[in-house]
């Protein structure tokens, strides 16, 4: 699939609508550094290799914030958070790094739905729910955030149903330079 999914403008309602308009990803990460633009060149694929492939990236991409979303195509609270994903990554990701881990899904029935919901980021495929269980995930969807040494700093379970709050946990999270102690 091609990395950059050129579409029109996401509008200012808050997620549910995966199926509409969505962000412009090449111009909104037009200029992102080396490190972030190798990660939005994969955009909306779905990718292999498990654990190792997915410690590997996070390792590749020290030096930024990363935050990482995990769903399934079949969660009905993943779904509704996409449009917030779609938004924040469009608006954060030539400072963040942004990746997926498609938990517990079969990679056609994940296909389908990022044809529908398209990411300027990869997703990992994770069919035995092993990247997602390094999170301590207890459900669906999580979203991970890590600082710029590859440390996890804070795991929100549950989704994001506002974009502002998304945005401020990226804020405090992404953009502290390192995780915040107590």
């Amino acid at each position: 699939m091609a990395a950059l999914l050129p579409a029109a403008g996401c509008g200012d309602g808050e997620g549910g609508d995966y199926g509409g308009e969505h962000p412009n990803y090449e111009k909104a990460l037009a200029g992102a550094p080396p490190p972030l633009a190798a990660v939005y060149r994969q955009g909306n694929d779905l990718l292999g290799g498990g654990q190792d492939a997915y410690e590997g990236r996070i390792d590749d991409l020290r030096g930024y914030a990363v935050v990482v979303n995990v769903w399934a195509s079949w969660c009905g609270p993943c779904r509704f958070e996409f449009p917030t994903l779609q938004r924040m990554a469009a608006r954060y990701g030539d400072r963040v790094a942004f990746l997926g881990v498609d938990s517990q899904d079969a990679d056609d029935a994940a296909e389908t739905f990022l044809s529908e919901a398209p990411l300027p980021y990869p997703s990992y495929s994770d069919p035995d729910a092993e990247i997602q269980d390094g999170f301590a995930a207890r459900g669906l969807p999580t979203t991970a955030f890590y600082d710029r040494a590859g440390n996890l700093c804070f795991v929100k379970q549950g989704p994001y149903t506002e974009h502002s709050e998304l945005a401020a946990d990226i804020r405090r999270y992404a953009f502290a330079g390192r995780c915040e102690s107590g």
